[in-house]
Parts: structure tokens; sequence; C-alpha cells
């Protein structure tokens, strides 16, 4: 069975857009139960970014992940450092604000991509962000997930079954 690494806009779109914490009970509880079990976790960094507004989500994050669910993101940094090199390596299409923003030491994306590439085999990076090659203005996590391989879905739905 795959291991899920989610992205902090699972978590936001999820409850923002489609199952607010007030209504979707049965998908909410079900995200417990597989951080529970140990199906999907996350990184220190989305941790950061969804703990941060002091909101409705927050509160039931943290009443609801476990201890352990959010990994410490120094567990890649070799993995890091490949996916640093690619991001330069495209200077020629994207834009220095782009690398920029997606090597930011504080941001989650190069990061979870590098998570995920630690071990390609068994583990699937969920994000909402869809591939779009052509943009030159941000890396978005398809592009270096394409390049390298690493398995990624882009539909909450793929991963959470109610």
């Amino acid at each position: 069975m795959s291991l899920y690494v989610v992205d902090s806009n699972f978590f936001i779109q999820a409850h923002r857009a489609t199952y607010p914490l007030d209504i979707a009970t049965s998908f909410w509880n079900r995200v417990k139960e597989m951080a529970g079990i140990g199906d999907i976790v996350s990184f220190d960094k989305v941790k950061h970014e969804l703990y941060d507004k002091n909101d409705e989500l927050e509160s039931w994050c943290k009443s609801n992940l476990p201890k352990d669910f959010f990994k410490d993101s120094t567990a890649c940094f070799t993995e890091y450092g490949i996916i640093s090199a690619w991001a330069t390596s495209r200077s020629d299409h994207y834009l220095p604000n782009a690398i920029n923003e997606f090597l930011d030491s504080t941001g989650a994306d190069a990061f979870l991509v590098a998570y995920v590439l630690a071990d390609i085999q068994n583990r699937v990076l969920v994000t909402q962000e869809v591939s779009n090659p052509n943009q030159r203005n941000k890396i978005k996590m398809p592009e270096p997930c394409n390049h390298f391989g690493v398995n990624y879905v882009v539909s909450v739905r793929k991963v959470i079954t109610v």
C-alpha cells in the first residue's frame, strides 16, 4: 500500500471548497483514521502553513492528527539537493522569482517532492496543483514530479474514500 504525502492545499481546499468541517464529517473522520494508521502523512513545513491562521482547520488538525503526522524535513536533504539542482538547471525557462519561491527553505513544495523521491516506490504526493509546463512564473509540483517519475495525484477523492 502507498503512503500518501499531503500538501497543505489537500487540507485547505477540502475545508474551504469541498468538504467543510461541520458538514462533511465522514470525510474528516476518514482523514483522521488514515492519519492514525499512518496511511497519510505530511511535513513540518506544511504544518507551518496550516498553523499560521488560528482558524477552525488549524484547531481540527491540532485535535485530530497524530503527533508524528508532520515529518521532519531534514529527512530528505539529499533528495532536496537533487530537486534544487533540477530547478536551478531550468533557469532558461523559469523566472528567477519562480525558482527562488520553489526552493525557499520555509516553503513546502520542493521538500514534499524530495520526500516522495526518497522512497519513490512507496510514496505518492497529494496536491491540488495541476501541471502547467509552459508557466514561467511558478514551478508547479507536478513538473519536477514528471521529470523524476515521482507519483502524484491531484484529487483528494483518489486518496480519501468515504
